[in-house]
């Protein structure tokens, strides 16, 4: 563990992708393969079972730092963070024992069979026996908030330097359900025989944003259009007569899809599809809103597949008769992708994309102004001769989205931060007029600037009105514009509406509070989306 907690010590101090290679490489040096294999997993994202309650944890916490609960709870407020305050609150170690990261792992999973009265001994013991800076990463492994400031595209790189692999195969290795109990790093990374198990997907290719217009990009005969569609991100594999739907989530998705069960048997082994999955109907997709009935729920009726039924539309071809043809131009790919559609006789749920007609960059902007009214959210501009690589590179794919919906809305509430602004009241909630009343209608935390955070927190400290635990009301004086991709209507939510993805645009201090928007606003906005 005191290597792990120096590693995430030294990933977190600094923004330099270099050092944080170098970081990684000194930690896989210095730790046996285990520990490794582990760390992998923790850092690009995998979760460990939650074995026990964090009601019950802060007891646990209060009572070894030997304060009263009601001060645990109030101090946690302020710090934030659950595993930051029970850190910053326990008493120092009685003696510290070097325990290794995958020796921890086991640990926590043997709490799983415990009683409380012994998981409670457990944790304690354990916390007795960690520095401060282990018990940190300890609890973070405990609560299940393990997030790290390193992506898997530096993980991906790390280790491909270290075993002298590519990285494209590295982040291929990565992908899947992969389970680090049961995994040794020489497996996971061999580089003979097959490339992956039939489960495994490949890394997604992700587009970058264009921010302004594509004229630059050059001759537009050198570029493939298609729409920007607003679905679920997935490939659908079939190897050896089975069928895996994955998520760019690395999610494992084939249950919540049964519209997909047939493709077992209809498409050729060794195939892997890209796309975008959506609700279709008559032709044409329907709104985000219609996805979201069907996602999260366990069991699907008849009803909900008919009014929300389901299709892959295909943007590209990974795999095909078993062979990886990632490193083949786009053009190359797409056209054996319209040819193996085309071959299946029976109707299937998928849809080739479509490659829209474009005679200048001006018809790119106008398929781009028109997006919203046929339900997709831009246009993807792709270079016909990229290959399909891994994560996110700017140069070939591009995604050119319609601008967002905005709104005025008066700051209402506010509370702590997480990670870096814990100490810091950055969430906020914002409410639009219904009359003469003030009603919440979303939460955002992202969009201002460092400084404009800090102004904000004092003000808010200054001009509280009321605290409900860490969440303070204040004074309805500060308007804000916030941007946000879509908005439906809602019973979960006290103005009946709710947004997608919303976040601060600017501050607007030209603004008071009188002229933010109103409900009928909200409502007028949903109206002019097609449905």
């Amino acid at each position: 563990m005191k290597q792990f907690a120096q590693l995430l010590d030294e990933l977190d101090q600094t923004m330099s992708t270099n050092a944080k290679v170098d970081s990684l490489l000194r930690f896989f040096t210095a730790v046996d393969e285990e520990d490794i294999i582990w760390a992998i997993a923790l850092l690009t994202g995998r979760k460990l079972k939650r074995v026990m309650r964090t009601a019950a944890l802060r007891t646990w916490a209060a009572a070894a730092a030997g304060i009263p609960l009601w001060l645990f709870e109030e101090s946690y407020h302020i710090t934030g963070d659950l595993a930051e305050a029970i850190t910053l609150m326990l008493p120092a170690p009685v003696a510290e024992t070097n325990y290794s990261l995958a020796e921890t792992v086991r640990y926590l999973a043997s709490l799983d069979q415990m009683s409380e009265e012994e998981k409670e001994r457990a944790i304690r013991k354990r916390w007795s026996e960690m520095p401060k800076s282990e018990r940190f990463v300890f609890n973070k492994m405990i609560t299940g908030n393990f997030r790290v400031g390193v992506s898997r595209q530096l993980v991906v790189k790390a280790l491909a330097k270290y075993f002298d692999l590519g990285e494209s195969f590295v982040a291929h290795r990565l992908m899947g359900n992969w389970d680090p109990a049961n995994t040794r790093i020489q497996t996971l990374l061999e580089a003979t025989g097959d490339l992956q198990p039939d489960y495994q997907p490949y890394p997604f290719f992700l587009a970058y944003a264009l921010e302004d217009s594509p004229q630059h990009l050059g001759p537009l005969d050198e570029w493939l259009i298609e729409r920007k569609l607003d679905g679920i991100r997935g490939q659908i594999i079939v190897r050896n007569g089975q069928l895996f739907v994955w998520s760019r989530g690395e999610e494992l998705m084939t249950d919540k899809f049964p519209e997909f069960e047939p493709l077992a048997a209809l498409l050729p082994t060794g195939t892997v599809l890209d796309g975008e999955i959506i609700p279709w109907k008559d032709g044409a997709p329907l709104p985000f809103a219609v996805m979201q009935t069907r996602i999260g729920r366990k069991t699907l009726s008849p009803k909900i597949r008919e009014a929300a039924p389901l299709v892959m539309v295909c943007f590209d071809l990974l795999e095909w008769q078993g062979e990886d043809i990632r490193q083949q131009p786009l053009s190359w790919r797409r056209e054996q992708l319209r040819k193996l559609l085309s071959t299946l006789a029976v109707p299937v749920p998928l849809i080739l994309s479509d490659a829209l007609e474009c005679s200048d960059w001006e018809s790119v902007r106008q398929w781009r102004a028109n997006a919203r009214n046929s339900n997709y959210e831009g246009v993807m501009i792709k270079r016909l001769q990229s290959s399909y690589q891994s994560g996110r590179r700017r140069g070939d794919w591009w995604k050119w989205k319609v601008e967002p919906f905005t709104i005025d809305g008066v700051l209402l509430y506010a509370q702590q931060g997480h990670g870096r602004r814990a100490n810091l009241l950055t969430d906020y909630t914002f409410a639009v007029w219904d009359g003469d009343a003030l009603v919440p209608f979303a939460k955002a935390y992202s969009g201002l600037t460092d400084k404009e955070m800090l102004e904000v927190d004092a003000w808010v400290k200054r001009h509280t009105v009321e605290k409900f635990g860490p969440v303070r009301s204040v004074q309805p004086l500060l308007v804000f514009e916030l941007a946000f991709e879509g908005i439906n209507k809602s019973t979960r939510h006290k103005s009946g509406v709710a947004l997608r993805f919303p976040r601060i645009l600017r501050w607007r201090r030209d603004k008071g509070p009188k002229d933010a928007n109103t409900k009928e606003d909200l409502l007028q906005l949903i109206g002019s989306q097609s449905i």
